[in-house]
């Protein structure tokens, strides 16, 4: 899923570069989305692989 931010941001800052105003919103708001999206599943298999923990 950060694959996919990265390119998207990628994409915006090209789109950015030739004036493509509209497509360089739309890909960085995407971009923002994902890349939120990934933050919460990351902390998410965090908590969750702490609360799991090792069995002695």
């Amino acid at each position: 899923m950060l694959s996919w931010a990265i390119t998207f941001l990628v994409i915006a800052l090209i789109a950015a570069l030739f004036g493509f105003g509209g497509i360089a919103s739309a890909s960085a708001g995407i971009a923002q989305i994902l890349f939120f999206v990934f933050i919460v599943l990351f902390v998410l298999a965090l908590v969750m692989r702490a609360m799991k923990g090792r069995k002695p």
